[in-house]
């Protein structure tokens, strides 16, 4: 359990110093109250989030900590998530330079509706978290995993993906740039590439998940796919 919080500890430390150094680096200047307000907002949900975990459900935890490229074993996987993860890096240096060279005019108001929309991201997460412990970070099969139809799996059969794709159109509003939101256009093929793609996995391979997609019609948005 100590090791566990040591290395989850570490991560996000790390990953705090890698996008403060691509969004101020981007940017020019540490000048960017919005990019300081988003900092805030994105770790301290991600804080409160893993400290949770590490109490209450470390082996999800340590599942949601194998992820990455490297860590899929499909090739078409390790694809997708290199896609993504130049996306994200995007989605903080876009905004940066869009500070740097005033290419967007964004109200405070709507900069703050941007955070809240990383933190409705991050509730959404959580929420997945509670009601589904074999979340992984990578596709995927516990020993002991089953089908989960309950809480937001009765109304879309990946509420993973919707909250996170709340959460990347927020972040470029809550740093103040509306060319930002390009980058999440860009990024949701490769989001639905993986969805369809972890689907026909687990219709493979975990019971009873063909007959849940039959009773779970939509995927990402309830009443549209």
């Amino acid at each position: 359990m100590a090791s566990l919080h040591k290395r989850a500890s570490a991560g996000l430390a790390i990953l705090f110093v890698v996008l403060a150094f691509l969004l101020f680096g981007a940017a020019g200047t540490p000048r960017y109250w919005q990019g300081w307000a988003f900092l805030a907002c994105y770790f301290a949900a991600s804080i409160a989030i893993t400290f949770y975990l590490v109490r209450k459900d470390p082996a999800l935890l340590a599942r949601r900590m194998r992820g990455g490229p490297f860590a899929e074993e499909e090739p078409a996987q390790r694809v997708i998530m290199s896609l993504a993860s130049l996306g994200f890096i995007a989605l903080i240096v876009l905004p940066g330079l869009d500070h740097r060279l005033g290419w967007s005019h964004v109200p405070p108001a709507a900069v703050v509706a941007g955070d809240l929309l990383v933190l409705l991201g991050w509730l959404g997460i959580f929420v997945v978290f509670r009601e589904n412990s074999f979340t992984s970070a990578r596709i995927e099969l516990a020993a002991d995993q089953r089908v989960i139809s309950t809480g937001p799996y009765a109304w879309v059969r990946h509420p993973m993906y919707a909250t996170a794709l709340l959460m990347l159109l927020g972040i470029p509003i809550a740093l103040g740039s509306w060319w930002g939101v390009l980058v999440v256009v860009a990024i949701v093929p490769a989001l639905v590439w993986r969805l369809i793609d972890e689907e026909r996995f687990l219709a493979r391979n975990l019971p009873g998940y063909s007959e849940y997609r039959d009773r779970v019609r939509c995927r990402l948005l309830p009443g549209i796919w």
